[in-house]
C-alpha cells in the first residue's frame, strides 16, 4: 500500500488530495518517439503493487516478476526480452544508475529493494536505442525515478497475509532556504513458501533540497539491508514425485544477505542562457547469495549449493547543458553531455553446503572462483532538437562510448571497447492532435567482463566488452480527444550478442546474435476527473540468428524465456467522496523454454486491487488484495539440466518452477501530522 505524500512548493503546510492527471495525455509536440512517456507520483500511489519493483509495471509492456527470494532483484521482461535481472534495461533512481555490470549474480543486475516507494515520483521512461542520452543497458529501455524534495509528515503500518508487516515513517521540515527530508521504512515477509522467506529489510533516506529542477539542487544518502532464505525455481519432476510441494524447496538454505549505501547529489542551474544539469554519486554494494540450481548434478557429496558474493564500490557522475538557439532562422535545442562511472568490485563464487564454505581441497571441477575486476566507462554525447517547419521536427544526435576492464582473479585478463553511436528521430505532425515518429539508432549493453576474459583464454570469438544493438521505429501518437490518446509503435531490434545466464557455472556469458520485431499499443482514457483507464498490449517475435544448442539436447532459433506478448489494464480512482484506488491487471503470454520452442512456459494473466478510505483528521485506511482470482500460475519457469537423487550422472532437463503466491491482502493504516 502506497499513500500519495508530495506536496506543491506553493502550499507546503497544506496535504494534498491525489489527483490522475493522466500526463500520457500532454506528451504532443515534446515527444521523441511513440514509445517514451511519464507516470507521475499519483499514479504510483494508485498502482497496486506486490512488491517495490512492481511498480515499474506502470511502463507499458514491462512486466516484473521473481523466481527466487524476495531480497533478490526482479526478473524483468521487455519487448520480446527476457531482461533477466536487469540486462538492457537501464533504471535510475534520483539520478544514480542502479544497474550493476559483472555482477555476482546477472549482468545489469537490477535491485530495487532500496527505493522506498512513498518517495518515488515522475517516472520517465524510453524504450530503443534512439536518445542520445542513453547509455549502457538502455537499449530496449530505461526508467528514471524521481526522488520527491517534500513529504508530508507521516506514519503508516501495514499488516497482511503471508507474514508481512510493514512500518514507515517519514516527512520533511524548511532547513533554511531547503528542505530536510526523513524517511524510514521496515518490512517482514514470509510468503507462502514451506521454508519461510524470512525476509527482513530496513531503508533509511536522509535528504536536503532547495529550488526545483531547473534552479535548485539535493544530496540524498541512502542506506538498505536485507536478509532472506530462498525458495527458487524447483524441478516439477520433484512436486511430481512427492519429494516436495508446490511451495517447497529441495534446499532449504537458500537465501541471501544484500547492503547497500550511496551518497547521490544533484544540481539544476541556469548557466549562459541556457539549463546546467550536473549529477554525482557515490554507492557500495556488499551481496551474498547461496543457490542450489542443479542439486547433485556438480557435487552428489555435498549438493550444489554455491555462494556467489560480492563487494563493489562504484562512482561516477553526468554533466548536461542544454540551450535554445536559433541557427539559419530556425528553433533548435541543443543538448551536450558527457558522464563516467568507475567500478571497484571483488567478485567470486565458492561451493557450500547449508551455507558453509567447501574446502578448496573438496572442490569438484575447480568450481571456485575470485575475481577482482576494475571498470571504467566514459562517454560524450551531443543532440540537437530542430523545428523545421510548424508540422516537422527532427531530434539527431551522436554518442561516443569507451570502456575498459582488468581481472587480476581466477578470469585474469582486460579488455577495452568504444562505439560510435547515431541516433535520431524524425517527426510529423500533419494535424494538431496527430504525431508520427520514424526512429532509429545504435546502442549496446556491456558483457560480463569475466565471461569476456575466459573467452579470450580460451580463444572463442564472439564475446565483446560491448555488444552492438540496433534498432528502428515506427510510431503514433494520436490525441483522439482531450481526454482520450492512443500511441502506437512498430519496431525492430537486433543485438550482436545475446546474454545468457548459466547456473551451472553462476555467471552471464555472451550467446549468439538475435533479432526481434514487434509492436506496442497504449490507451489512455481520462474518463472523469476522478477516473481514468489505462490499456497497454505488446506482440514480439523473438528469433536467434543462428541455431542455439540450449545445452539440453534441443537446437533452434527461439530465444528461451523471451515473451511472445505481454499486457496490462488498469483503473484508477481518486476522490470519489473519501475513496481512492486502482485496480490493475497484467498479462503475461506464453513463451519457448528450449531453443527449438518444443518446451513451452505458460504465462498467466492476475488481477490486484488497492482501495483506500479517508477517515479525517489525516487518518486513512487502506487494503490491498493481490491475486484477486486465486490464479494458479508460475511466475517463472526455466528449461535446464538438474539431477535428483538416484538420477543418471548426467542428471535429467526439466522445466524449473517458481509458482505465484496465491491470493493475499494486506491493511494499512495511515497517519498524516
Amino acid at each position: 500500500m502506497m499513500s500519495a505524500t508530495a506536496e506543491p512548493s506553493s502550499a507546503p503546510d497544506q496535504l494534498v488530495e491525489i489527483q490522475v492527471t493522466a500526463e500520457r495525455l500532454g506528451l504532443l509536440g515534446t515527444a521523441a518517439t511513440a514509445s517514451e512517456g511519464i507516470i507521475v507520483n499519483d499514479e504510483l500511489a494508485l498502482t497496486p503493487a506486490f512488491r517495490v519493483g512492481q511498480l515499474l509495471e506502470t511502463v507499458p509492456g514491462l512486466q516484473v516478476t521473481s523466481h527466487s527470494g524476495e531480497g533478490k532483484a526482479n526478473q524483468y521482461l521487455l519487448r520480446g526480452y527476457n531482461l533477466d535481472h536487469g540486462t538492457d534495461l537501464a533504471t535510475f533512481v534520483d539520478g544514480m544508475p542502479v544497474n550493476e555490470p559483472t555482477h555476482a549474480h546477472g549482468q545489469g543486475y537490477t535491485d530495487l529493494n532500496f527505493m522506498i516507494p512513498e518517495l518515488a515520483t515522475n517516472v520517465t521512461y524510453t524504450k530503443g536505442p534512439y536518445y542520445a542520452d542513453g547509455g549502457d543497458f538502455s537499449s530496449v529501455g530505461s526508467v528514471h525515478i524521481a526522488y520527491v524534495d517534500k513529504l508530508t509528515p507521516q506514519v503508516s503500518y501495514t499488516e497482511g497475509t503471508l507474514g508481512y508487516q510493514r512500518f514507515f515513517a517519514g516527512g520533511s521540515v524548511g532547513v533554511g532556504d531547503g528542505d530536510l527530508l526523513g524517511a524510514v521504512e521496515w518490512q517482514h515477509y514470509d510468503g507462502p513458501w514451506v521454508n519461510p522467506d524470512e525476509l527482513h529489510k530496513i531503508n533509511a533516506v536522509l535528504r536536503y533540497s532547495a529550488g526545483d529542477d531547473t534552479d535548485g539542487f539535493s544530496v540524498t544518502a541512502m542506506h538498505y539491508h536485507g536478509m532472506w532464505n530462498s525458495t527458487t525455481d524447483q524441478p516439477e519432476r520433484a512436486i511430481e514425485q512427492g519429494l516436495i510441494s508446490r511451495y517447497g524447496s529441495l534446499d532449504p538454505s537458500d537465501g541471501g544477505m544484500a547492503q547497500r549505501t550511496s551518497l547521490t547529489a544533484q544540481l539544476f542551474k541556469p548557466f549562459a542562457g541556457g539549463e546546467l544539469h550536473a549529477s554525482a554519486y557515490i554507492f557500495a554494494n556488499h551481496l551474498k547469495l547461496w543457490n542450489d540450481f542443479t542439486h547433485d548434478l556438480i557435487d552428489p557429496g555435498h549438493g550444489d549449493q554455491e555462494e556467489q558474493h560480492e563487494a563493489r564500490t562504484a562512482i561516477g557522475g553526468n554533466i548536461d547543458y542544454r540551450h535554445a538557439a536559433s541557427i539559419f532562422g530556425l528553433d533548435n535545442e541543443v543538448t551536450v553531455g558527457t558522464s563516467t562511472r568507475s567500478d571497484f568490485n571483488d567478485v567470486g563464487r565458492f561451493p557450500t553446503e547449508d551455507r558453509v564454505s567447501i574446502m578448496a581441497a573438496d572442490d569438484p571441477l575447480g568450481f571456485s572462483e575470485a575475481d577482482t575486476v576494475r571498470l571504467s566507462s566514459f562517454s560524450m554525447y551531443g543532440q540537437t532538437s530542430t523545428q523545421w517547419t510548424n508540422w516537422f521536427r527532427s531530434i539527431l544526435g551522436y554518442r561516443y562510448d569507451t570502456q575498459y576492464g582488468s581481472d587480476q582473479g581466477t578470469n585474469a585478463g582486460v579488455a577495452s571497447d568504444h562505439l560510435l553511436a547515431p541516433k535520431g528521430s524524425l517527426i510529423f505532425r500533419p494535424l494538431e492532435m496527430t504525431e508520427l515518429y520514424l526512429s532509429a539508432g545504435r546502442g549496446f549493453h556491456s558483457d560480463d567482463l569475466r565471461g569476456v576474459t575466459a573467452a579470450q583464454t580460451a580463444q572463442v570469438v564472439g564475446a565483446p566488452l560491448m555488444a552492438r544493438q540496433s534498432g528502428e521505429e515506427i510510431g503514433l501518437r494520436q490525441q483522439l480527444t482531450r481526454a482520450f490518446t492512443m500511441t502506437v509503435a512498430f519496431y525492430k531490434l537486433s543485438a550482436e550478442s545475446e546474454t545468457t545466464y548459466d547456473p551451472d557455472a553462476g555467471i552471464d556469458s555472451a550467446g549468439p546474435g538475435s533479432r526481434r520485431r514487434g509492436y506496442e499499443v497504449n490507451l489512455t482514457y481520462q474518463a472523469r476527473q476522478w477516473l481514468e483507464f489505462y490499456g497497454s498490449y505488446s506482440g514480439n517475435h523473438a528469433r536467434y540468428v543462428t541455431p542455439y544448442a540450449d545445452g539440453t539436447g534441443h537446437v533452434g532459433e527461439y530465444l528461451p524465456n523471451a515473451p511472445f506478448a505481454t499486457g496490462s489494464f488498469n483503473v484508477y480512482i481518486k476522490n470519489l467522496g473519501p475513496w481512492s484506488g486502482g485496480l490493475g491487471y497484467r498479462y503475461l503470454s506464453a513463451y519457448p523454454l528450449s531453443s527449438d520452442n518444443s518446451v513451452q512456459g505458460h504465462g498467466y494473466g492476475v488481477w490486484s486491487g488497492d482501495a483506500r478510505y479517508e477517515i479525517g483528521e489525516g487518518w486513512s485506511l487502506g487494503v490491498g488484495i493481490y491475486n484477486l482470482l486465486d490464479k494458479k500460475a508460475d511466475a517463472a519457469e526455466f528449461w535446464y539440466v538438474d539431477r535428483l537423487p538416484g538420477e543418471p550422472r548426467t542428471g535429467i532437463a526439466d522445466i524449473h518452477i517458481h509458482p505465484l503466491e496465491g491470493t493475499s491482502g494486506r491493511l494499512t493504516l495511515v497517519k498524516k501530522f
